[in-house]
């Protein structure tokens, strides 16, 4: 079972769960902006400006702001009777259709306990992989707004970050088909009751995630650097270049500094991307 048949398999559940993360982002996205016009108008209020008008301004703030809010609290509410009927149902289903398969008692349980990452990746990782494109995508579109040569800088910086996480996606596959190969000996392991066999298995569990821990290291690391890049060219366009009120700069800031954090969300999220793409092609579930 892939993403896809996944989806195909519970369409309305899921197209509600990730509905409301999608306007809870948006949402999200979009209040920087507003909050530097609230903080502008505000500043020419307190400045004796006649013509200031600072209540529609507010009122717009307020209410994207309930509207991010209320997404939210809603989504965090519907998500685990959604993911738990269908973490119920893959289970029974893997269970199964792994008697069928004649398979061991102890893959069919590492399976279905393996499925319970599928469940956890679309519940918990494919929201953080919209809100993130959300994220990275409106911030740029943000900064163009005040100024092409902040959202030109973030733009390029992108083409590096994507490469850095391709190449530690390609490392980390084989690490993560070797961690759900000794998942699924775990039940055969234990039966003998040999405590140096269940220590070896546990090590060849650790060194595997050590491999893994190292390489999100070292792509941390160079990402990093990049951001520190943005970091500088858009500190020296906002303040050197341009004549921004003090609302524009709130909101450039809060929008790169929204850039800069979504980005250091790749690492991690190319890291379950890969370990899923290993877990559907074991998950083989048929209706029951």
């Amino acid at each position: 079972m892939n993403i896809r048949q996944f989806y195909h398999r519970f369409p309305i559940a899921i197209s509600a769960a990730l509905g409301l993360v999608v306007i809870e982002n948006v949402a999200w996205i979009v209040e920087p902006g507003v909050f530097g016009t609230v903080i502008d108008a505000l500043i020419e209020r307190a400045a004796g400006a006649a013509n200031a008008a600072y209540l529609k301004p507010l009122l717009i703030w307020i209410g994207v702001f309930m509207l991010n809010s209320s997404a939210g609290a809603l989504r965090r509410s519907v998500d685990p009777r959604i993911f738990l009927n269908i973490f119920t149902t893959m289970a029974t289903e893997i269970s199964t259709n792994g008697n069928r398969q004649g398979l061991s008692i102890s893959k069919i349980a590492a399976r279905a306990e393996l499925s319970r990452e599928f469940i956890t990746f679309f519940q918990y990782r494919v929201p953080e992989i919209i809100e993130q494109t959300i994220t990275i995508c409106g911030a740029i579109i943000a900064m163009a707004f005040f100024d092409w040569h902040i959202a030109l800088t973030c733009f390029v910086i992108i083409i590096p970050l994507f490469g850095m996480t391709r190449l530690y996606s390609n490392r980390v596959i084989g690490l993560q088909k070797d961690l759900h190969d000794n998942r699924e000996e775990a039940y055969n392991i234990f039966s003998t009751r040999d405590p140096a066999k269940v220590r070896r298995y546990y090590a060849k569990m650790a060194l595997a995630e050590r491999r893994i821990a190292n390489w999100g290291a070292f792509n941390f690391g160079v990402i990093r650097v990049f951001l520190l890049g943005i970091f500088l060219g858009v500190l020296y366009i906002a303040i050197d270049l341009d004549d921004f009120t003090t609302g524009n700069i709130y909101a450039i800031i809060a929008y790169v500094w929204t850039f800069v954090t979504s980005s250091e969300y790749l690492p991690e999220l190319m890291e379950s991307w890969t370990s899923l793409k290993d877990i559907s092609a074991r998950i083989q579930t048929e209706p029951v």
